[in-house]
C-alpha cells in the first residue's frame, strides 16, 4: 500500500459532493502494480479484433478475470469507501482508449441517463484511472461542475461533431458547455472520481499521444437494483440482500455480446 485508508480527506469528500467530481492527483497504485496493469492492458489491446475500436472495450472483466486484481484492489476501494461507505459493489468497468491521431470524441452525457431507473438511489462512483497522461491536447475528460444535481437531461441523435463519436446520443442543451467545462488533467496512475449523474464528455484525440483510462464503477451494497441485467460483484464489506452477487473469475457463455 502507498497510503493509509481512507484516501480522501473530509475536505476532499465535501468537494466531491459539491462539484460532482474530484481529481486525485497522486499515484493511485504502487508503480509496480500500475505497470503490471498497463502491461496486461497492452496485451488486451494487441489482441483486439481488427474491426473493433479501442474505445469500445466495455465491461472487460466479464471475459478477463485477471482484472479483478485491480478492480478489487484496496488502493482503489479506499478511494471509494469515503463516499459510498464500507459495503461496496463493483457495477461495471470500461477501458476507453483513444489512439493517437484518430481517437474518437465522447459526446456530452450523463451516465445516469443510460442506466435510467435501474438503480435506487442513483449513486455511482466512477474511478477513472489514467493509463496514460490525460490532458487537453489528447482529449481528456471534461465535466460541468454541479450538474450531478440533475442527472437526466434531454438527448438527441448526433452522427458526427468534428469527426466520429464514441456513441450516437448527446445532450440537447449544450451551448454553454464550452464555457462551463473543467478539464480533468491527470498524469498516468492518477485518477479522477465522478458522480454518475454529472455531465461530462471529451474531445477527439488528434495529438501524437494516446489517451486511455480504465473506468471502474462502484455502488453501495445498500442500492436497490430494479433491473438485474448486470453481473454484480461484492468488492468489499457486507451484502444487504439488495441483489445477488457473482464470484469473480467466472466465465460466461454469452460474453461475446459484451465485447
Amino acid at each position: 500500500m502507498i497510503a493509509n485508508k481512507p484516501r480522501l480527506s473530509d475536505k476532499d469528500v465535501k468537494k466531491y459532493y459539491e462539484d460532482g467530481f474530484f481529481c486525485f492527483n497522486k499515484p493511485v497504485l504502487s508503480y509496480e502494480k500500475y505497470l503490471k496493469l498497463k502491461s496486461h492492458f497492452e496485451g488486451m489491446l494487441s489482441s483486439l479484433n481488427k474491426d473493433m475500436r479501442p474505445e469500445s472495450m466495455d465491461r472487460p472483466h466479464i471475459r478477463d478475470a485477471a482484472l479483478f486484481e485491480w478492480l478489487f484492489a484496496d488502493e482503489i476501494l479506499d478511494l471509494v469507501e469515503p463516499i459510498l461507505g464500507p459495503d461496496i459493489v463493483l457495477y461495471s468497468s470500461h477501458f476507453i482508449c483513444k489512439p493517437a491521431k484518430n481517437g474518437m470524441r465522447v459526446p456530452w452525457h450523463e451516465d445516469s441517463s443510460y442506466w435510467g431507473s435501474r438503480l435506487t438511489p442513483m449513486e455511482v462512483v466512477t474511478v477513472w484511472l489514467a493509463m496514460d497522461d490525460s490532458n487537453e491536447k489528447n482529449g481528456c475528460m471534461r465535466v460541468i461542475p454541479g450538474t450531478h444535481q440533475n442527472g437526466y437531461s434531454n438527448y438527441e441523435n448526433v452522427i458526427e461533431v468534428d469527426g466520429p463519436n464514441v456513441f450516437s446520443n448527446e445532450i440537447v442543451d449544450r451551448e454553454n458547455f464550452d464555457r462551463l467545462n473543467v478539464p480533468l488533467i491527470l498524469k498516468e496512475n492518477e485518477a479522477s472520481l465522478h458522480d454518475g449523474k454529472i455531465i461530462h464528455g471529451s474531445d477527439a484525440n488528434s495529438s501524437q499521444q494516446r489517451r486511455c483510462g480504465f473506468t471502474m464503477r462502484y455502488i453501495s451494497a445498500q442500492t436497490k437494483i430494479t433491473e438485474d441485467d448486470f453481473e454484480l460483484y461484492l468488492a468489499r464489506g457486507n451484502s444487504h440482500g439488495k441483489a445477488s452477487y457473482l464470484e469473480p473469475g467466472l466465465t460466461y457463455k454469452d460474453h461475446e455480446k459484451y465485447w
